[in-house]
């Protein structure tokens, strides 16, 4: 499934896409999927504070078999190109309200972005994602003044700057039902107010392939993952069950761990 060309320039304008119904037919398993792995970790959520695993998809076999689908590999691609790599997955358990951030700085020199499955209704005033469209352009003055306020690595101060509760910001709220898939630039803004203590989420996460000149930006991405920890960038799931039109979205990070690990 490629993007049309009115979508591709919706999210090239805005920095946000949704596709409502996309998965409906797979939410049953998709929402098995997600609470199996939960169960596995042995992880409890305990209903005070948001509960994350990563990585999650990466854990379950059909999880990690969703990437090759075309509903997800061809919007991707439309975006990234077809030699982009896949980044990542996180699970969550949301408890309450999200303040103001972004997953990236605005301005990184690499594209990249997030596919999010909420599997609980959610409405403008009950967790859903709320995004400030067009915030992911660094050099507006628009995107800069945003991020003057709400910064990727410190509190947000909505109140402070413009004299507003983070929730009063002017935003656009993607309500959403399961089944929907929801595609955001991890560079543009985005919160979510008035959720309640058991909202489960789980995302893709995934970024262009990185020429020769952005590659010591890769290499800071995944140092900071072995720094956290981490011990391979895929977990054994996606690996094993990973053909090669999968691998090849695979290959630059298993690369580059591997030079990270031997000093090379």
């Amino acid at each position: 499934m490629k993007l049309t060309d009115q979508q591709f320039r919706f999210y090239d304008t805005f920095g946000l896409l949704k596709f409502p119904g996309l998965f409906k037919d797979e939410i049953i398993a998709i929402t098995g999927a997600f609470e199996d792995v939960w169960a596995a970790s042995g992880r409890q959520h305990d209903y005070t504070q948001r509960s994350m695993i990563a990585p999650f998809a990466d854990r379950n076999e059909y999880l990690s078999g969703l990437l090759d689908d075309p509903r997800i590999d061809g919007v991707v691609e439309s975006i990234l190109g077809d030699d982009y790599n896949y980044a990542g997955s996180d699970g969550n358990y949301y408890v309450g309200d999200t303040k103001w951030h972004s997953d990236h700085h605005p301005y990184a020199p690499y594209h990249s972005l997030k596919i999010a499955f909420y599997l609980n209704p959610v409405t403008r005033d009950t967790g859903c994602l709320r995004v400030i469209p067009g915030s992911c352009h660094w050099g507006d003055k628009f995107t800069e003044a945003v991020d003057e306020v709400v910064p990727v690595t410190a509190e947000s101060r909505p109140e402070q700057n413009w004299g507003v509760d983070g929730s009063e910001v002017p935003a656009y709220p993607i309500e959403s039902e399961p089944g929907d898939m929801l595609l955001f630039n991890h560079k543009t803004k985005h919160s979510s107010w008035g959720g309640g203590d058991r909202r489960r989420m789980f995302t893709y996460n995934f970024e262009q392939h990185f020429p020769d000149d952005l590659l010591p930006s890769l290499r800071g991405l995944l140092e900071r993952r072995r720094e956290r920890g981490e011990e391979a960038p895929y977990g054994d799931a996606m690996l094993h069950t990973a053909d090669p039109g999968r691998r090849r979205h695979l290959e630059q990070h298993l690369q580059v761990w591997e030079e990270l690990a031997t000093g090379s």
